[in-house]
């Protein structure tokens, strides 16, 4: 073969090879003494992003925000004046930030915020079809609505009926396909005669024979854009923890399980038109704890590669899997430096973003 023809082939590879999507950091929060826990990221656009977290140092937590307004090339650290949970943003401006004592709201794109409002109960995720109609996932088996954009809240009365003591139930994600369909799932948690008075990471042998028992599964679903709300309970083992949905009728739902069980989670395909599932991904090496769907139609998985039995109190690298199909799950290249135990991602049709409870949050590149 000429030697021009064998580098023409060589370059070629190289430039396949480098144009080969991977993760890359683009902030890193990397303190000696403490570290910064993100509980929430989102993207409203691919320029404008906020990630709400705490930074912990030995017993003391400081909520924080990071912002950034250029694509993450530079960050911007401010104080919350409450513990955050989760972010709901309608557009690059207008935002809500759920907190632990109640709603605050932004009208520049997270760099200020003023509170406006407090659920009947704790609310833990919130989404809103205008800047003034929204629905909170809380506590105490509690949904409830606004018309004011969070000022005032309403229970829905529907969200109350599973069975279950509110006590030992809640409310814990929102998903909507398009502006009138939607889930909000829950759960009922009765008390486990296997529980211990210990935490996993104190009595690793007794987390291991902590048998995982059914309980309620709680699906509040509407068709009208939360006109009227439609419940329903069913047994289940694990809990859902996120749901994700296309307007074309596909979705996918991530169900995660306790230490004792022979996998660490599950990811499944939905078919919300129909109300069928499908099981399309477990494998005991990793614990899944976050799902996302392109617009393509493809679906992006986020786990931890499992460290030890007790997999709960173990960091391990971060691994993001990546299906054009629901078959396949293939494995993406991650920046060497990401370890954590929780990854969530954030983000929109432009760009895909992924944060860590190490105070890590990469792109998509």
């Amino acid at each position: 073969m000429p030697r021009i023809v064998l580098l023409g082939l060589v370059f070629a590879l190289m430039a396949r090879t480098a144009e080969t999507p991977r993760w890359q950091m683009q902030f890193f929060y990397d303190q000696s003494k403490s570290v910064l826990d993100i509980f929430d990221i989102q993207f409203p656009t691919s320029e404008r992003g906020i990630a709400v977290g705490v930074i912990r140092e030995g017993t003391k937590a400081k909520p924080v925000a990071v912002t950034t307004s250029d694509g993450g090339a530079t960050w911007t650290q401010s104080a919350l004046d409450e513990s955050p949970v989760s972010l709901f943003f309608l557009n690059d401006s207008l935002g809500w930030l759920v907190t632990e004592k109640g709603i605050w709201q932004t009208n520049e794109a997270g760099r200020d915020w003023h509170k406006v409002g407090k659920t009947p109960s704790t609310a833990l995720r919130v989404f809103f079809w205008d800047e003034n109609h929204g629905v909170a996932a809380c506590a105490k088996k509690t949904v409830a609505e606004t018309f004011d954009g969070g000022k005032k809240w309403v229970a829905v009365k529907s969200a109350a009926s599973p069975p279950g003591t509110p006590e030992r139930s809640a409310y814990n994600w929102i998903a909507f396909a398009n502006p009138n369909y939607g889930l909000i799932v829950g759960f009922n948690q009765p008390i486990n005669r296997w529980g211990s008075i210990f935490p996993a990471w104190l009595d690793p042998e007794d987390a291991l024979n902590r048998r995982e028992l059914p309980h309620l599964g709680y699906t509040l679903s509407t068709t009208d854009g939360g006109k009227t709300w439609i419940s329903s309970s069913q047994s289940i083992l694990g809990h859902v923890t996120r749901v994700r949905l296309r307007s074309d009728g596909t979705g996918i739902g991530l169900v995660e399980h306790s230490d004792s069980f022979v996998y660490p989670s599950e990811v499944y395909k939905l078919d919300w038109k129909t109300g069928r599932n499908q099981n399309v991904y477990r494998d005991k090496r990793f614990a899944f704890t976050d799902v996302w769907l392109g617009h393509d139609g493809s679906a992006y998985v986020a786990a931890i590669e499992v460290q030890g039995k007790v997999r709960s109190i173990m960091p391990g690298k971060v691994v993001v899997f990546y299906s054009p199909d629901f078959k396949s799950m293939v494995p993406m290249k991650v920046d060497y430096r990401a370890n954590a135990q929780q990854v969530i991602f954030g983000g929109n049709g432009a760009s895909l973003w992924i944060a860590t409870d190490t105070g890590m949050i990469l792109k998509l590149k």
